[in-house]
């Protein structure tokens, strides 16, 4: 086999990435303000919170049905089309009307989009790689995701600079992006697979799929998927993060600041990382960054300087690369190839499930122990999830 990065970055993966890379552009010159424009507009901080928990929920939920679908069928490229398709609708739809119900629908159609595609492009890119070579496939798809996000948040920041408060016109720019994802989706091909003996009574995709897929999933599947779902559980969202700097007095713009520069960095070494997953072995980057993690969450137990906060978002920067497409590079190689999306798509929708306990967890640990409590706890859960990990042996998962 070739080391080429030509080889080893086809045609496919070229695509599928730069679709990732314009998506990304789109939702990220939302994120940043979705929470102003839904105030703007009327929302309570407690709809917006039910607006995110069903949103999300549906992501979750969806996830691990098409991906069971994706496997079923043998096709991976129409339900990427779609996906990609749904969220790309979905965003301008906001701009239209300011129902609640309307917002809603458009919110949710998004997150179904995330759902209905996720898994299946996961498993399109292991299809393109081999085991020694699905860190470097991986990581050059989160690298290019991950500038989207940095690239997203800049134009709407320049954006909102000269039209402040024009929140509608943004998310109908953001149409752009989404019109170029569509297009380029149109370009992937989808590799042959050769023939499968089809049962005498075909299976059926139900929309609780993972639970199914867990009671029948491979020993080595289930022990990794419970340390990255007990991890899961107590890694909450960035915004704590950002809570944090917040209440250290900085103020809004450089925050924003700080947090374009951390996707920056992760943008940088998604793909570095990936190529020295492939030749050390996914297991030691992975725990390499659940350690980097921990390191980050001390530190901002005890820090208030903005400098030092830079410096943490570099290493968080370093956590992300090494840990985001690892760890599904990982679970595709320790699972059968027909099992793929199915695999990937169970521990995505219970990590998304996971999420979303964890941000709650979070808050009310914020709440009642204050955020020195809150990170330290993250960190201890963090080590022992670090210390079972390192357990596995290779025969029991095999990483390659």
């Amino acid at each position: 086999m070739t080391n080429s990065p030509q080889k080893i970055i086809t045609k496919t993966v070229w695509i599928l990435s730069l679709v990732s890379l314009f998506n990304d552009i789109g939702s990220e010159m939302l994120i940043p303000v979705m929470p102003m424009f839904l105030k703007h507009i009327g929302f309570t901080v407690v709809l917006i919170g039910i607006l995110e928990g069903i949103a999300e929920a549906v992501a979750g939920l969806s996830k691990s049905y098409f991906g069971k679908r994706s496997d079923l069928s043998g096709k991976r490229l129409p339900f990427v089309q779609l996906g990609y398709a749904l969220s790309a609708f979905s965003k301008p739809m906001m701009a239209i009307f300011v129902y609640p119900v309307w917002i809603f629908l458009a919110r949710t159609l998004d997150r179904l989009g995330k759902g209905v595609r996720t898994a299946a492009r996961d498993a399109m890119l292991s299809d393109e790689a081999t085991p020694e070579t699905k860190g470097r496939v991986f990581g050059f798809n989160k690298s290019m995701d991950t500038f989207g996000a940095v690239i997203g948040p800049a134009i709407a920041l320049v954006f909102l600079y000269y039209f402040p408060d024009n929140y509608r016109a943004l998310f109908l720019w953001s149409f752009i992006p989404g019109i170029l994802v569509i297009l380029l989706t149109r370009f992937i091909k989808e590799k042959k697979k050769e023939p499968v003996a089809v049962p005498v009574k075909p299976k059926s995709a139900k929309i609780f799929a993972f639970v199914d897929y867990w009671k029948a999933s491979p020993a080595a599947y289930k022990k990794l998927v419970t340390g990255l779902l007990l991890f899961a559980l107590f890694n909450s969202s960035d915004v704590f993060l950002l809570l944090k700097m917040k209440e250290t007095g900085l103020n809004d713009t450089a925050i924003l600041g700080v947090y374009i520069f951390y996707n920056l960095v992760y943008a940088l070494l998604a793909y570095p990382v990936g190529i020295l997953a492939d030749k050390l072995g996914l297991k030691k980057i992975f725990l390499l960054g659940l350690a980097v993690f921990a390191a980050v969450y001390i530190g901002f137990a005890f820090n208030n300087n903005l400098f030092i906060f830079f410096f943490l978002f570099v290493l968080y920067g370093l956590y992300a690369a090494a840990t985001d497409g690892i760890s599904k590079a990982w679970i595709s190689n320790i699972v059968d190839k027909t099992e793929i999306a199915t695999a990937i798509g169970t521990y995505t929708g219970f990590q998304s499930i996971a999420a979303l306990i964890a941000s709650s967890l979070c808050g009310l640990l914020w709440v009642n122990f204050g955020a020195m409590f809150t990170f330290l706890l993250t960190a201890g859960v963090t080590v022992f999830v670090i210390c079972y990990l390192a357990l596995f042996k290779k025969k029991a998962v095999r990483i390659s």
